[in-house]
């Protein structure tokens, strides 16, 4: 018989729902159901790990919630799997017709849903290895420092204007190595610079102030961990397993951001394809033309994935298609790769990928329509593009 606990994570517990079998009358069961309520602590996971379960199921919450639970159930020997938030509001209220959302209601129909969908394993979500995870970690934490840094910067900008107007617009970057940006290093007095000397000396302004200095300490530092970052991404990213990804990847000038973004959330492809190790095709009628049409459903995962598939909505004479669903990071860098690399002429990829997505770019522009609607659109069109060159290059490999 097996134990199947159905987790609903909260910042600092969990409502736990032990189940051996889905039960008849998931509502009824609801208002009988001994929930736990277990806290983020030593009891809390001693209580948890005490109940002996064979498989734990839970959303994923993030990095920061859910990662204690499921290490803990992890070490301990406990199948983890993880369900959509998507998924699992449609199948509480559609499928369990269960009351408005608490809690126990998601720990309990996240017990039920394994019993429904175990025997289905594109139901879950992908369960990535611990190299992934840390990939992740590590791409969301440079995603926080880079919204942490802009605030700073537009203070010290704002107090530059005054205090030293002749360097307020610069623009300080990283061009060496292990370096902190030459002016908020100036600015703290952990570089020097004759030039910076030199101009400040005369200057129209009326002084740098502590707060200036304070400012560009905390930059400096934001910059170090930025560093260390960047260089364990680096060493994770040579891992042989992303060998072939790396060289498609290069083909179409993604930074190394770019590629850990996208490492992280397509690898292994294998996960996108059949049970053959195929792309997935099948061909259905067409909704309109009545016709047989080709659907590429491993494709549309991988685009759903990075967050570029368009989804139709459509309400008598109104259709619209928008991107909603998959990762939003990707798809904002995307868009920016898109911005740099494609739309930008002089900066253009010198190869087959940058003269077709180029070409069609100016076109789409030209005829008037939306930048933004266009940039999207190439971004689609790139992934395509990065589904197929990938899909070859594996399977000239094998």
């Amino acid at each position: 018989m097996i134990r199947v606990l159905g987790l609903d994570v909260s910042k600092s517990s969990v409502s736990a729902c032990l189940l051996t079998e889905k039960p008849i009358q998931p509502r009824q069961f609801y208002y009988e159901c001994p929930f736990r309520c277990l806290s983020a602590n030593s009891a809390g996971i001693k209580q948890l790990l005490e109940l002996k379960p064979d498989i734990a199921i839970m959303e994923p919450t993030g990095t920061n919630y859910s990662k204690l639970w499921g290490t803990h159930l992890a070490r301990a020997g406990v199948e983890v799997r993880l369900v959509g938030h998507k998924e699992l509001r449609s199948y509480r209220q559609h499928h369990l017709a269960l009351p408005d959302k608490d809690d126990d209601a998601d720990s309990l129909a996240l017990a039920c849903y394994y019993f429904d969908y175990h025997q289905e394993p594109r139901r879950f979500v992908q369960i990535r290895d611990l190299t992934i995870v840390r990939i992740r970690e590590l791409v969301l934490r440079l995603c926080h420092l880079n919204r942490v840094q802009s605030p700073i910067i537009n203070r010290i900008r704002q107090d530059l204007a005054w205090q030293f107007p002749e360097v307020a617009l610069v623009r300080s970057q990283r061009l060496k190595a292990g370096k902190v940006p030459l002016l908020w290093g100036w600015l703290a007095g952990e570089r020097k610079s004759s030039r910076y000397d030199r101009i400040y000396k005369n200057t129209v302004g009326l002084g740098l102030s502590d707060t200036v200095r304070y400012h560009a300490e905390r930059l400096c530092n934001l910059h170090r961990e930025e560093l260390a970052i960047e260089e364990e991404l680096h060493q994770l990213l040579a891992d042989d397993r992303f060998r072939l990804y790396l060289e498609v990847f290069h083909r179409f000038g993604f930074g190394e951001r770019l590629q850990a973004i996208l490492i992280s959330q397509i690898y292994p492809l294998s996960g996108f394809l059949g049970e053959d190790g195929k792309p997935e095709v099948k061909i259905r009628k067409g909704r309109n033309s009545h016709k047989p049409t080709k659907r590429h459903l491993s494709l549309r995962r991988f685009q759903k994935a990075l967050g570029v598939a368009p989804s139709l909505e459509a309400s008598g004479d109104i259709r619209k298609a928008k991107m909603v669903g998959g990762s939003d990071l990707c798809r904002m860098a995307l868009w920016q790769w898109v911005f740099t690399r494609i739309e930008v002429k002089r900066s253009r990829l010198k190869n087959d990928i940058g003269e077709i997505l180029g070409e069609k770019l100016d076109t789409e522009k030209a005829a008037g329509r939306p930048v933004k609607l266009v940039r999207m659109k190439i971004a689609a069109i790139a992934t395509r593009l990065l589904f197929r060159a990938l899909v070859k290059v594996i399977r000239d490999e094998q």
